[in-house]
């Protein structure tokens, strides 16, 4: 039965909630729903089937204006499917990218192999032009059968090397001809997609026919069980707040795709009310119309993610490029959303339903002016927090499982309270708003009687900027912590190099060879090592921890410590802190330690000479340079060859005005040994990841404004068609056009602006607690938040603007008409 239906004689202005007059009951126009069901009407299960089929089949024969409907329903919702698509493709694409890393890599064996025919040398090349990484592998093989990593079928010959795409792209073009002369080898072909971890990586594989076994590692295969180190707070806060950020103004413009075009079909249901429908099957009814724009947005969100992740090969974030193919979701993920999604638009149907009823000539709504309570919208943004700032005290932030999900619920709980809050916010400020100018009355007037569609739009325009003003923030702090420890380790020039050392009079060719390159000013270089006590001093090799020692020239042991005089064949005990006693002059150590307990070494004998001086270090701070040597000595005081595992250690100044000063060291460097280590901080890559990232991301927080921006639209030119009788009877009293333009920039205005000072409230505090979290001082990139902020205040002339014409189309007497 349907229910009693109030009086009709409301107030159009606000003060009634129907929005269509009621006819008299009576048999004529109420019909018992049996007499239209029959006696064998189904029920249960049966019902629900049947009811969203007819509505599935309302939404598809609907005419033009019905698959208007439908196709915002779908584009709104297919847009949502493939950010979620896109987010869930995330865990896999990493799985995928590090399988192949693992695949292709093996940089040691804890029991290295023999030679035999099937072992090869194996070397870590790696180098750097103009700041991109470069990945290099130099092999040797021992004999005609050895292991080959995945992407190559054979090793190339000698002197020549396999390169990947990217690489033989830019060794081809002009700005790679510095790369060539340090890449000193032929190009022989190109290394499979099996082979790369994406298709703009930079990686070689050359054979040299001079690879030492000092320089490298023999191995017997490819692939090893290697972990990825834990990602560090951070990058863990950045993960999860770009996916919370991404996802949340999603879910709410889902929510709010699948109401376009609530009222025609509410319409539309009180015309089945007068054939015999009850209220339980004009909902299900209505269900069915939104489950069929939701199902075909999920088939269009699976094709536009289809057709984006194409896009991938070309993106490269923190290193990381993967091929399209990587870009998929894991099955269960790609389940639970062609579920959820169809599932979400029927629950949000049947709760956009359950205040009003459905009668056969109209909508009543069959509740009072909707009071909306404050304190549960206050809880949401209050847990937000409360799970949050204990995360921010905790000293230091740890990445567990634990804290990842408080992490990500807080955020989640944080931001969606701004879209609980909007609604209260504008019904407290427009309640309390009178007088005004023509058009802001109407406009304050008409968010007074139904400010639920306004609020609705703005919503996800808030929570987006919201979020992206936090991941900003979060972003700003971790680039300028970044940059202030570059900038305190980079004051002075320098580069860094070790490796293997084969001898003093190659270590000075290496140094005279440096000292030549362009844009050099200074070169410091010795060879470091280790010594030890000997056994059978009555005390185990390990049981004191080896000192250091250094051999070099007068001049490169000047630049370690203070020496009153210097010759060749000197040596000097320094007095660095903690050095162990039993070096004095006269002392016999061995020049071959073991590293550990378990690989014994043979000992080499050396006598310290009973003429050896003190020495006072300097002091160089905390910097790369600061090493405490225990001993100095001079070449000819002592034999290179015998001394275990010894590294040359170059310090080489350049000028940073000269052109390219960094990439002509690092050519001479791989001609002295391309196996050789750099440290420095002459690049420092995390500025350009973070500078492109937060492009991207401005990037993309400017879209998703768009995209929302484009619903708001929608659903103002909705309100606007659902008010053309009132807007012709305006028009047919003489009302001027920009007064009702005015009326509609005020309408969209007023939510947007408390919108906005939400969102700006709600980011900032989010920022600063994830800042927090990183013991990063708190520092708003205020352009950033304006530009931000001033994209979605652009919305309101936007959709005023694409609004006027069809406001006008509206504006015209013969929309009085009525058949």
């Amino acid at each position: 039965m349907s229910r009693p239906r109030p009086h009709t004689g409301g107030n159009p202005g606000g003060g009634g909630r129907t929005t269509a007059p009621s006819a008299a009951r009576g048999p004529s126009t109420s019909p018992a729903p049996s007499a239209a069901r029959g006696p064998s009407a189904p029920t249960g299960p049966r019902a629900w089937a049947r009811d969203l089929v007819m509505g599935m089949r309302f939404a598809a024969g609907g005419g033009r204006e019905g698959w208007i409907r439908t196709a915002l329903t779908a584009t709104g919702v297919a847009l949502g499917v493939a950010v979620l698509l896109l987010c869930s493709s995330v865990p896999p694409l990493l799985d995928a990218w590090h399988g192949r890393e693992k695949a292709r890599e093996n940089l040691g064996q804890v029991h290295p192999p023999p030679p035999s025919d099937r072992t090869l040398l194996h070397a870590s090349v790696d180098t750097t032009f103009r700041g991109t990484p470069i990945r290099g592998r130099l092999v040797r093989p021992d004999g005609a059968h050895p292991p080959v990593p995945p992407g190559i079928g054979r090793f190339p010959g000698p002197g020549r090397m396999l390169v990947s795409p990217a690489l033989k792209e830019l060794l081809d073009s002009p700005r790679g001809a510095l790369l060539r002369d340090r890449l000193d080898y032929k190009i022989a072909g190109v290394i499979g997609d099996d082979g790369l971890l994406g298709p703009r990586e930079l990686t070689y594989v050359a054979q040299s026919a001079t690879l030492s076994a000092a320089d490298g590692n023999r191995i017997d295969h490819f692939g090893t069980n290697w972990q990825p180190p834990p990602v560090r707070a951070p990058v863990v806060l950045l993960v999860v707040m770009t996916c919370v950020t991404l996802m949340t103004p999603v879910l709410v413009f889902i929510g709010t795709s699948v109401r376009f075009g609530n009222e025609r079909r509410e319409r539309r249901l009180a015309a089945l009310r007068l054939v015999g429908a009850d209220v339980r099957t004009t909902r299900r009814i209505a269900s069915g119309e939104a489950l069929f724009g939701a199902l075909l947005g999920l088939a269009g969100g699976g094709a536009l993610f289809l057709a984006g992740r194409q896009c991938a090969s070309v993106i490269t974030l923190w290193d990381v490029n993967v091929f399209p193919s990587d870009v998929a979701p894991s099955p269960l993920a790609a389940a639970l959303i062609a579920v959820l999604v169809p599932t979400a638009a029927v629950v949000v149907t049947l709760f956009a339903q359950r205040g009003i009823t459905v009668e056969p000539l109209g909508i009543v709504r069959n509740r009072p002016a909707l009071r909306r309570r404050l304190w549960w919208r206050v809880a949401l943004p209050a847990a937000g927090i409360l799970l949050l700032v204990p995360l921010a005290r905790e000293r230091p932030w740890h990445d567990t499982p634990l804290h990842t999900v408080a992490l990500a619920a807080g955020a989640m709980s944080l931001l969606l309270g701004v879209t609980a809050l909007l609604p209260w916010l504008v019904d407290a400020v427009v309640g309390r708003l009178h007088g005004g100018p023509v058009p802001w009355q109407l406009a304050v007037r008409r968010l007074q009687w139904n400010s639920g569609s306004a609020t609705r739009a703005v919503s996800a325009i808030t929570v987006a900027v919201a979020g992206a003003i936090a991941i900003h923030m979060l972003m700003t702090g971790m680039q300028a912590g970044y940059a202030r420890a570059y900038a305190e380790s980079g004051k002075v020039p320098r580069i860094g190099l070790w490796g293997n050392a084969d001898g003093w009079p190659r270590t000075q060719r290496a140094l005279d060879a440096l000292r030549a390159t362009p844009g050099v000013t200074a070169v410091r270089g010795t060879i470091d090592a280790n010594i030890g006590r000997l056994p059978a001093d009555g005390h185990p090799s390990s049981a004191a921890t080896p000192s250091t020692l250094a051999v070099g020239s007068c001049a490169a042991l000047r630049k370690v410590a203070r020496l009153d005089s210097c010759r060749d064949g000197e040596v000097y005990l320094t007095d660095a802190a903690g050095r162990d006693p039993a070096l004095a002059p006269g002392a016999r150590v061995s020049l071959n330690p073991p590293y550990t307990q378990e690989d014994p070494q043979p000992p080499h004998p050396w006598t310290i000479p009973a003429a050896a001086r003190g020495a006072r270090l300097l002091d160089h701070g905390r910097g790369p340079d600061r090493v405490a040597y225990d001993l100095l000595a001079t070449p000819s005081a002592l034999d290179v060859g015998r001394l275990g595992h010894p590294t040359m250690e170059f310090k080489v100044d350049f000028d940073r005005g000269t052109p390219d000063a960094v990439e002509h060291i690092r050519n001479t460097v791989a001609r002295i040994n391309p196996a050789m280590t750099e440290y420095s901080a002459v690049d420092n890559p995390h500025d350009a990841q973070y500078t492109s990232v937060r492009q991207g991301l401005f990037a993309g927080a400017a879209l998703t404004l768009l995209l929302i921006g484009s619903g708001l639209i929608i659903s103002t030119v909705e309100q606007l068609h659902e008010r053309r009788r009132l807007l012709s009877t305006l028009d047919a009293y003489g009302t001027r056009r920009a007064t009702l333009g005015w009326s509609v920039l005020w309408q969209t205005a007023l939510p947007v602006a408390l919108g906005l000072g939400l969102a700006l409230c709600c980011g900032l505090a989010l920022g600063a607690l994830l800042l927090t979290m990183i013991d990063s001082a708190v520092t708003v990139d205020w352009p950033v938040v304006a530009g931000t902020a001033g994209i979605g205040g652009g919305m309101i002339f936007f959709v005023t603007l694409l609004s006027l014409p069809p406001l006008w189309r509206m504006m015209r007497p013969d929309g009085l008409r009525t058949e």
